[in-house]
């Protein structure tokens, strides 16, 4: 493991500091409260794991995963079972790609990205950018989230401060428009990423899946082959009410990754399990703090053990 490695994952287990307390010592204090796995550890645990925000059906399905676990080993001491926990929250949040490569042949790599407004999706992208940046990359953005001047501007600043390349319109512009317009000067200066930002007012709202789309298909008349990916920003403090946003956005996008954010503010970590093993989409970063340095390519056996260590 490299230095830099070591020293995120060291924040990681600080900035998760809520979760842990929340959910590790309660299962702690389950486990000594107990000299041998009975029904009532079992029931103590679901309740445990609802309150984290793993959800009612995860939560059952994880402690009847780990009642099989416990029958196939046979094991008995309560203490046990602290392992079983761990190995089968990272099985929960393995499946999938969890790797964001942004590399096309032939052209930019096209990123369209979504989420609601206060996800943290504008600063992520901004993120993003500087992270590609300092791989080698040239980056390119999009301020396609016009109707909201706050989104743009914020853009701007991320796109001076890391000197990158920002395509924005006039406030109010259409947000199709833009997305064409960034896609066809991507294209002309051998960009190798473009990142775009898109309106993110309620979910409840249906014309905003209907301008999504439209961004979509406006990006693909331009680049056949592109988004590439779809990006889903979600705010970890929302707990369960993320994972319906993350639902309705699913159901009118083929949305190919998430981006967890602010998971250094709640102690309802378990959302992120729970998001990722209902849609069955993987999570490719997790944002943890404030800084360029706290977004991370995400791994299911760090995250766990930055909870559990």
């Amino acid at each position: 493991m490299t230095q830099a490695n070591k020293g995120f994952l060291g924040r990681l287990r600080e900035q998760l500091g809520k979760t842990r307390s929340n959910l590790v010592d309660n299962v702690k204090r389950v486990f000594s409260g107990h000299t041998q796995i009975n029904d009532d550890v079992y029931d103590e645990l679901e309740e445990i794991l609802v309150e984290a925000d793993f959800g009612v059906e995860l939560s059952l399905a994880l402690v009847d995963e780990m009642r099989t676990a416990v029958r196939q080993r046979r094991l008995q001491n309560p203490d046990e079972l602290y392992a079983v926990l761990k190995e089968e929250l990272v099985a929960a949040l393995e499946p999938g790609d969890h790797t964001l490569r942004f590399a096309a042949d032939g052209g930019p790599h096209v990123t369209l990205v979504v989420g609601v407004n206060g996800s943290g999706k504008t600063t992520t992208i901004g993120k993003l950018a500087s992270h590609l940046k300092q791989q080698g990359k040239t980056v390119m953005l999009a301020a396609a989230d016009t109707f909201r001047a706050a989104a743009v501007e914020q853009l701007t600043i991320w796109s001076e401060r890391v000197d990158i390349p920002i395509i924005r319109h006039q406030d109010g512009a259409d947000p199709a428009a833009v997305a064409f317009d960034a896609t066809d000067a991507a294209i002309a200066r051998g960009i190798d990423c473009l990142l775009i930002d898109t309106a993110g007012r309620l979910h409840t709202k249906v014309n905003l899946m209907e301008e999504l789309r439209k961004i979509q298909r406006v990006i693909g008349k331009r680049y056949p082959e592109a988004p590439h990916d779809v990006l889903l920003v979600l705010d970890a403090t929302t707990g369960q009410n993320g994972l319906q946003q993350a639902k309705v956005f699913t159901e009118a996008l083929n949305v190919t990754g998430l981006i967890v954010t602010k998971l250094d503010g709640t102690a309802k970590g378990g959302v992120a399990v729970a998001i990722q093993r209902q849609l069955g989409i993987p999570i490719k970063y997790i944002g943890v703090g404030e800084g360029v340095e706290d977004l991370q390519p995400f791994s299911a056996v760090d995250y766990v053990e930055a909870i559990f260590t």
